[in-house]
C-alpha cells in the first residue's frame, strides 16, 4: 500500500527530527535531549527505589501478592507506565501510601514529557521557518 506523499516526507522528517535530537544537533535538539534524559533516568530510580519499598511493605502483609522482588518490581514498574496491573492493590498503608505516590509521579512525568514536546516542536518550528526567510 502507497502512502501520499506529504505522509512519507512527514515520516522522513519526523524520523530526521529524532535522530538529530539524540545526536544533539543543535541546541533545541540537545535541550530536548537533556529533558528526555532526566525524565528517563528519574522515572528509572523511582520504580527502583519503589520496588524495594513494595517489597519490605508488602511481603508479609495478609493477601498480599508483592512476596518477590521481581513481583514488586513488575508492580511498580506497571503502574508507572500503566497506573493499573493484573496485580491486587496493596494491602498495608505503607503500600497504599506508595501507590498513592507513584501514580501522582506517574501523572507529572507524562505532563512534564507533553510540556518538553510541545516546548520543543514550537521551539524547532520557529527555527526552520526562520530558516525559510
Amino acid at each position: 500500500m502507497d502512502r501520499p506523499a506529504d505522509q512519507t516526507g512527514l515520516l522522513r522528517r519526523t524520523g530526521r527530527e529524532l535522530r538529530a535530537v539524540f545526536r544533539g544537533k543543535t541546541p533545541t535538539h540537545r535541550r530536548y535531549r537533556d529533558h528526555l534524559t532526566v525524565i528517563v533516568g528519574a522515572t528509572i530510580g523511582v520504580d527502583l527505589v519503589c520496588t524495594v519499598l513494595a517489597y519490605f511493605l508488602e511481603r508479609h502483609a495478609p493477601r498480599a501478592e508483592l512476596h518477590t522482588i521481581g513481583s514488586a518490581f513488575f508492580w511498580t514498574s506497571t503502574q508507572l507506565v500503566t497506573v493499573s496491573s493484573q496485580l491486587r492493590d496493596p494491602i498495608s498503608f505503607g503500600g497504599r501510601a506508595l501507590d498513592i505516590f507513584m501514580e501522582a509521579y506517574a501523572i507529572t512525568v507524562i505532563a512534564a514529557l507533553a510540556g518538553a514536546t510541545g516546548a520543543f516542536i514550537q521551539k524547532r518550528g520557529l527555527e526552520l521557518e526562520a530558516k525559510e526567510d
